[in-house]
This record gives structure tokens, C-alpha cells and sequence, in this order.
């Protein structure tokens, strides 16, 4: 590694939470360098939806940090050239218990924006609905989606060539010290650092990780082929209502919760709920699954992508197009948080969102984690 002045802030990890911290350090004039040991994004934050989400966030601090992250997405997107290619949710309801936790759900801070639609206004707003059997849904205007495949790659050639962002890619971090980051490349020197291991558990502060009881998640995800309709927003089904804690937390959940254990049992222990969005082409990325383990096996069970199939059906009223493409997602899971920030060293935080919603919160921990480091407000 050729020989350079010192950085302000070393990020190690290029994914979502770490080019999040690359971008507010460069946003307020820092030197910044970020190291991945891969040649290119392969970890969670590609292997998503794309959906970055605010309403069903949990109450308090993560529904705020969506909000803001949804604006700088906005921000970024506009100047990154990253498509945005639907706004909102449409969070549907097939049972009364789900219509009325919408209705409490409206009747929180969190509803602001938001409104319930009957089913005929539901079916007036999003084609392909039309033979559902459908009670309504909760319409919020708050989200976004853009393609993560190609959205992270472009973030982060953005943030190389006009925000002066230093890449070092296929290069491991072989440990981290206070200003010093010790690589297979050589050392690099940082005032600050920020570790964004991902769901990379072991490899550094690997104690500091496990007294907070981080495990990773496994999650099945499919691409359709093209509907034959345009989605106007995201999709989601009422299991997403008993799993988001926005709307899982609040009291008005537990008959809904009842009802769902006892009809959609399978579902439940499989951890399956319901999102579709739409890319470009018309394809659908569909998901998906939780199953939890501190290493999760690669396959993907055709049990699992039958009930997310059959939940596609039930929503939509219709058979679930042809499969074109499978994979599978990890990401770091700990029951009792959704986000760890921790200061292993003087000057180094390692920072991990703990829940599937790095891309709906990653630039507001961002924010927040690099004015802890350089002092000031976060956005």
C-alpha cells in the first residue's frame, strides 16, 4: 500500500452502514477511506429489497432514524443518479383484527401521512388487486425503492469520485487500534474508526459482539417474472403487521396475533411475511423468511418459498408468476436491540444494525455515529 497522509476516519466494511458513515464524515470535509475485503458489494445490503422503510418501524428512535434516512436517500439518489422506482407502502388487510390495528396504528404519531383505504379505493389505487378478497390497506407516502444491486455499487462509486471517498477493496482488516488499522495491504493510520462488520460476527471484537447475543438471520428471497401490472407502491400482507414492531407493539395487535397463530401457523414459525416490489424490467422481488443461527446454512427450502408463494397468492388474488431467479440473505439479529453501537477502543465505534433495516436506517446511524466521533449534531 503506497505510503499517504493519515485519514480522518477508517470505515471498515463498504456496506450500506459503512458507506453511511463514509458519506457523513465527507459530507462535513473528513478524509475518509473505507475497506471491504470483498472486490465488490456481495453481503446483505445487495441482497435486499430495496425498500427503505418508515412506517412499521419500531416506535421512538428507529421510526425517527428511518425518517431521516429516507430523506437522505432522497438527497442521494437525486445526485447519485440511483433510480427510485415506486414511492409508499401499501400495507394490506385480509382479516377485521388487521383493519383495526391499522386503525390504532392511525391514531399514533407514527400515522402521520398515512390514511386506510376500503377495498375499492384499493383497488383503484394498485392494479392487480382487482380479484383479491382484500378489507383494505394502510397507504403510506413515507417509503421508497430502489434496486440494491446496483444502487449500492453506484452509492459507492458516487462517493469515490465526487465526494473524494478512498476505496480499498479485496483487502482484509486483520485488527483495529486506536488510529491504526492493521490490514493484508499494509496499515493505515485514521484519527477515528468505524467497524461496519455487517453480519461478520467473528472476525473482529468478536467478544464485544456476543455479550450483546448477535446471531444472524437467514432470509429466502425470489425475483417473478413481470405481472403484466405496475406496482404503485410497496406491497406487504398483514403478517407484516404481527412482525413490524410499530404495529406489533402496540395493544390492539394481540387479537390479530391469535387469529394468525391459529390460521397461518407454518408461516409464523418460518418467519414469512410479505413484500413485493418491482424493478425496472417489471420483475418482482418477493420475500420473504427468518431463521436464525449463529452460522446459517446456504440452501433454500422449497417449503419456505411455497409459503411465501401462497401468501403472494392470497394478497393478490392470483398465482404468483414464474420464479426466475433464488437467493438467500443473512444479516445480524439480536432480540433484545436493532441497533449496536459500542466503543471497543478510544476512538473507534463498532456499529451494526441488529434488524433487517440497514437500508431504511443505515444513514441516520451514519449521522449519528460520525458526530460522536468528531463532536457536533447529527443531521
Amino acid at each position: 500500500m503506497p505510503a499517504e497522509r493519515p485519514f480522518d476516519l477508517a470505515v471498515v466494511g463498504a456496506g450500506i452502514v459503512g458507506l453511511a458513515c463514509a458519506l457523513a464524515a465527507a459530507r462535513r470535509g473528513k478524509r475518509v477511506v473505507v475497506i471491504d475485503r470483498d472486490a465488490q458489494a456481495n453481503g446483505a445490503s445487495v441482497r435486499n429489497f430495496g425498500f427503505v422503510t418508515v412506517t412499521g418501524q419500531a416506535r421512538g428512535q428507529m421510526w425517527r432514524r428511518a425518517r431521516r434516512s429516507r430523506e437522505v436517500w432522497a438527497e442521494v439518489a437525486a445526485e447519485a443518479g440511483v433510480a427510485v422506482l415506486h414511492h409508499g407502502l401499501l400495507m394490506t388487510a385480509r382479516r377485521p383484527e388487521s383493519v383495526a390495528l391499522i386503525e390504532a396504528f392511525l391514531a399514533t404519531e407514527m400515522g402521520e401521512g398515512c390514511r386506510l383505504l376500503d377495498a375499492a379505493a384499493l383497488a383503484r389505487r394498485q392494479p392487480g388487486l382487482e380479484g383479491s378478497e382484500l378489507l383494505g390497506a394502510l397507504w403510506s407516502p413515507h417509503e421508497l425503492r430502489v434496486e440494491s444491486r446496483a444502487a449500492i455499487p453506484r452509492l459507492a462509486s458516487w462517493l469515490e469520485t465526487r465526494r473524494g471517498v478512498v476505496f480499498r477493496r479485496g483487502t482484509a482488516v486483520l485488527a483495529v487500534e486506536t488510529s491504526r488499522v492493521i490490514t493484508s495491504r499494509g496499515v493505515i493510520e485514521a484519527d477515528a474508526v468505524a467497524v461496519c462488520p455487517g453480519d461478520d460476527l467473528i472476525s473482529l471484537f468478536a467478544d464485544r459482539i456476543a455479550a450483546h447475543g448477535v446471531t444472524r438471520c437467514k432470509l429466502q428471497m425470489l425475483r417473478l417474472a413481470d405481472p403484466g401490472f405496475r406496482l404503485t407502491a410497496a406491497v406487504m400482507s398483514d403478517l407484516g403487521l404481527e412482525r413490524y414492531a410499530g404495529y406489533g407493539a402496540l395493544p390492539q395487535a394481540a387479537p390479530l396475533r391469535a387469529r394468525l397463530r391459529a390460521e397461518q401457523p407454518e408461516h409464523l414459525a418460518n418467519g414469512v411475511h410479505l413484500i413485493v416490489v418491482q424493478s425496472a424490467d417489471g420483475g418482482l422481488v418477493v420475500g420473504d423468511s427468518h431463521h436464525y443461527a449463529p452460522t446459517p446454512d446456504p440452501f433454500a427450502a422449497e417449503a419456505v418459498d411455497a409459503l411465501i408463494l401462497e401468501e403472494f397468492a392470497a394478497v393478490f388474488g392470483r398465482p404468483a408468476p414464474p420464479v426466475t431467479e433464488r437467493w438467500t440473505g443473512t444479516y445480524a439479529s439480536a432480540s433484545a436491540r436493532t441497533v449496536l453501537i459500542d466503543t471497543p477502543l478510544p476512538g473507534v465505534r463498532l456499529v451494526m444494525v441488529t434488524t433487517g433495516a440497514g437500508a431504511s436506517t443505515g444513514f441516520a446511524l451514519g449521522e449519528e455515529v460520525v458526530a460522536d466521533l468528531f463532536g457536533g449534531a447529527s443531521a
